[in-house]
């Protein structure tokens, strides 16, 4: 079976079986779902969660419509509005970029596809995905990376966190040529920044039961950009003095990644390396269709595949697997449940207590907050079955595809 639709119609039997209200007949033929992909029609629910969409390049509207129909048969009280930012298909301007800033803003919540970034110099370095994360200060990217029951790779029973700095570093956009033939590409590392990212990885591993943190850096030949990343790590590590503390040279990190994961449990490190470890880590439990990620900022939550990757090959051949998608979809309820007081009045209109609005306790109710927890927890455990139960082969999809093409950032 398709790794696509054997691993979509599958989860929405699933959760059917735990849902039997949210059944609805859907098609499985992915000829059929491209053609009708602009006709799926949001659910509307009473008070639902307004969460913006992107569904990016390559493979990303399929996957995206994946999401929709799982959470269409599970309804879902959540309203997706779908934006469309595309550097290759000519849907990328300042008017659109805005737009999608508009909506991130207003929502605080997205869950957005692949932003493919073409190699040709078009006279702006910056691309608008990376302009995109900027300006919403997405400093915080977050990779869980973790084995799935019944899909055997090399190393089973993974479970580690990669942490990356995504706004600085080497992907900073600035490159000039100084000399005829000679280019200088800036890496910026800041003090703010490498202490705000060791920090969030500090916390992350208090708040999740987590052991160990491992700060991985090139300090012995970037003795001062790294040398400073390192030292900030350093200091904060001595605030969290029940977490252990180590580090580890970037491309030592590599090779004990392949030979022995099992030692590491929370990563933090700048742009660079996390995109490199992201992908490498992903590769060790099967692939980058099945690793969700996320994105944070101190106001907004993007919710992403964790090895991002357009995939445009596999376009229309019903291969792409969209359980890296649909996992993601699952921890941005979990968000949701938690995010910013959320309240939904008894006229059934969302209110966001911390956006200066006066809401009285008795005129509010938490209505759907329980239900996202719910909801969450069916469509990750409908995934993850229909993988162990070995219904559903993904092979084809790693070998003809995300293990065989380009590694975008």
């Amino acid at each position: 079976m398709a790794a696509l639709s054997g691993v979509r119609w599958l989860t929405r039997v699933a959760v059917a079986a735990r849902y039997p209200a949210a059944w609805r007949s859907l098609s499985t033929s992915a000829t059929a779902q491209a053609a009708s992909q602009s006709q799926v029609q949001d659910v509307t629910v009473e008070g639902a969660f307004p969460v913006t969409m992107l569904p990016g390049d390559g493979v990303g509207p399929e996957l995206m419509h994946a999401v929709k129909e799982v959470f269409k048969a599970a309804a879902v009280p959540v309203e997706f509005q779908e934006h469309h930012l595309s550097e290759v298909q000519n849907m990328a301007s300042e008017e659109k970029l805005e737009q999608v800033l508009s909506s991130m803003k207003e929502n605080k919540v997205a869950i957005i596809g692949k932003i493919h970034t073409p190699m040709e110099y078009k006279g702006e370095l910056a691309s608008y995905d990376m302009r995109l994360r900027r300006k919403l200060d997405l400093f915080a990217n977050v990779v869980h990376v973790k084995s799935l029951p019944g899909y055997v790779t090399r190393h089973n029973n993974l479970d580690l966190v990669i942490i990356r700095e995504q706004t600085e570093g080497e992907y900073s956009s600035l490159e000039h040529e100084s000399a005829r033939g000679v280019i200088e590409c800036l890496k910026i590392v800041t003090r703010t920044k490498s202490q705000r990212i060791a920090k969030f990885a500090f916390d992350y591993a208090t708040k999740n039961g987590r052991n160990k943190v491992t700060a991985v850096h090139k300090a012995n030949i970037m003795k001062l950009g790294d040398g400073l990343f390192l030292q900030c790590c350093e200091d904060v590590a001595e605030l969290y003095p029940k977490i252990k503390f180590e580090t580890m040279i970037i491309d030592n990190c590599c090779m004990q990644l392949v030979q022995n994961p099992y030692q590491f449990d929370v990563l933090v490190m700048p742009n660079l390396y996390g995109n490199i470890i992201d992908n490498l880590a992903a590769g060790l439990v099967g692939g980058a269709g099945v690793v969700p990620g996320e994105s944070y900022s101190a106001e907004y939550a993007v919710f992403e595949m964790g090895a991002r990757h357009p995939f445009a090959q596999a376009v229309g051949r019903n291969i792409a697997n969209p359980t890296a998608m649909l996992l993601s979809a699952s921890n941005m309820l979990r968000h949701l449940k938690y995010v910013r007081g959320a309240r939904v009045c008894d006229k059934g209109e969302p209110r966001w207590e911390n956006h200066g609005e006066s809401v009285l306790e008795s005129q509010c109710l938490p209505v759907h907050i329980d239900s996202l927890e719910y909801h969450a927890n069916m469509i990750a455990d409908a995934v993850k079955k229909v993988i162990k139960v070995g219904k559903v082969s993904l092979e084809r999809c790693w070998v003809q595809g995300f293990a065989t093409t380009f590694w975008g950032i």
